[in-house]
């Protein structure tokens, strides 16, 4: 056996101490997300290219995993390299790519034959049950059917689109009652007219609309490198919508990157709370971007459900409002508009209709990696519905952004807030220096850190 020196070495005679820790470890940092995502649905959209390439396997083993975590699943898979190779052998020239194309009768019989062996495919690889395997005692039940009601494309700009179809509607509360008994709904690219025609669907189009009308809480594109980019060649991993569309109007993406990317930022548009592009072609990708911090892929988000913007002097009267009253009570330290008017190129405002109902505050310490996070305040109005998660993640990512590395808040009410999403109890001495010399021991404020 030969040792393999990495950053974090250790030998053969602490492994077995530092592994068992470690899963312990991971364990417990994975039982929030167990939590949160239990009973949610997640929509795992997947063209016929992950069939292809022999990914199948490890990815039903992987949401076998996730059905037993009690997360609700609906799979929808694609066909067109199958479809591409049936056309091909039988000697036609229709050749399908990305978009929307053409479906001839020949090619909607290649289309048919394709989802059925697919279908069969998935549901042969969900019935394994080996010991020693992650599917023993798995016993997931899948389940399709005609769930998806399809009306033809028609002509467009002289072309007439022959079988290729859009989705018309759902039938939303049939798979509803399949996914609350704990099966597995596997929707194929195909879809039926209420006079009986078949119609060719774009895998796509019909994960995108089963996402919004079952309002999933996570669409997941399964893709082989789609992934959109920063500068640097790393994976922006946290896109907003509004972000998304600019970078999609500025063409600078490649079509298969845009396709994706179109599709999941129409999802979260349209209500679904999150939407994925995650290579395939990583092993345990979906485990991966569901369960960690930052994940493998690009998530798009509605982080500008209003208006989430910089302020600026002419909102310190509003920002002095929202603060008042907490700092009546004792929640927040008191600091007078004049440290409001000195700090106010700090702040990010919420703002609807022209009403300011939300603000934070992002303090950098940047000579020890460290940014503090304070008057994170939403309106009571405008509480319970999301916007101090929002604020919060919109200033992990201006802290990130910045260079810091931890991010840290002083809080006497709202402790357990901060604990549920992810900050872990720390002391003075952890603050950066600069701030300890401010720090009111009269207060006797709480410290909490988050790693970013």
């Amino acid at each position: 056996m030969t040792a393999i020196e990495t950053d974090n070495t250790f030998s053969a005679h602490d492994a077995p101490e530092f592994a068992p820790a470690q899963f312990v470890r991971w364990f417990r940092e994975v039982a929030p997300y167990v939590h949160d995502f239990r009973g949610k649905t997640f929509v795992i959209g997947f063209g016929g290219e992950l069939v292809r390439d022999g990914a199948l396997n490890a990815l039903i083993q992987d949401l076998s995993l996730l059905s037993a975590l009690g997360v609700k699943l609906v799979l929808v898979h694609g066909s067109r390299p199958q479809v591409n190779e049936q056309l091909q052998l039988k000697g036609y020239q229709t050749q399908f790519s990305t978009g929307a194309e053409p479906t001839s009768p020949e090619a909607l019989e290649c289309a048919k034959e394709a989802a059925g062996e697919i279908r069969l495919d998935i549901e042969a690889a969900f019935s394994q049950g080996l010991p020693n395997t992650p599917m023993s005692h798995a016993q997931i039940r899948v389940i399709s059917g005609n769930f998806v009601t399809a009306r033809p494309v028609g002509v467009i700009d002289g072309i007439d689109y022959m079988h290729t179809g859009a989705v018309r509607k759902m039938d939303i509360d049939a798979i509803n009652s399949i996914i609350h008994q704990r099966a597995i709904v596997l929707l194929s690219p195909l879809g039926f007219s209420p006079t009986g025609d078949a119609f060719n669907l774009a895998m796509e189009d019909l994960a995108t609309s089963a996402a919004v009308a079952l309002r999933a809480e996570k669409l997941i594109f399964l893709t082989q490198d789609c992934s959109v980019l920063e500068n640097d060649g790393s994976v922006d991993t946290e896109l907003a919508r509004e972000d998304a569309d600019k970078l999609l109007a500025s063409d600078t993406l490649d079509h298969d990157t845009a396709n994706f990317l179109t599709h999941a930022s129409l999802a979260v548009k349209r209500g679904v709370a999150r939407a994925h592009l995650v290579p395939y072609t990583l092993d345990g990708s979906v485990l991966l971007e569901i369960f960690t911090h930052d994940g493998v892929g690009t998530m798009v988000v509605e982080d500008t459900l209003d208006d989430l913007r910089p302020a600026t002097v002419d909102d310190i009267g509003a920002i002095v409002q929202l603060i008042e009253p907490l700092e009546q009570d004792g929640t927040l330290v008191p600091r007078g508009r004049s440290v409001i008017e000195r700090d106010v190129e700090n702040f990010t405002v919420l703002e609807h209709d022209g009403i300011i109902y939300g603000c934070v505050a992002l303090m950098p310490y940047l000579n020890e990696d460290m940014a503090e996070m304070a008057c994170l305040i939403v309106h009571p109005e405008w509480q319970s519905t999301g916007e101090g998660e929002m604020l919060l993640r919109h200033t992990e990512a201006r802290a990130r952004a910045m260079g810091a590395k931890r991010l840290f808040v002083l809080t006497t009410r709202t402790s357990h807030w901060f604990m549920k999403r992810g900050f872990v109890r720390g002391g003075i001495s952890d603050l950066p220096k600069e701030r300890q010399t401010h720090y009111n021991r009269s207060r006797n404020s709480l410290v909490f850190i988050k790693k970013l």
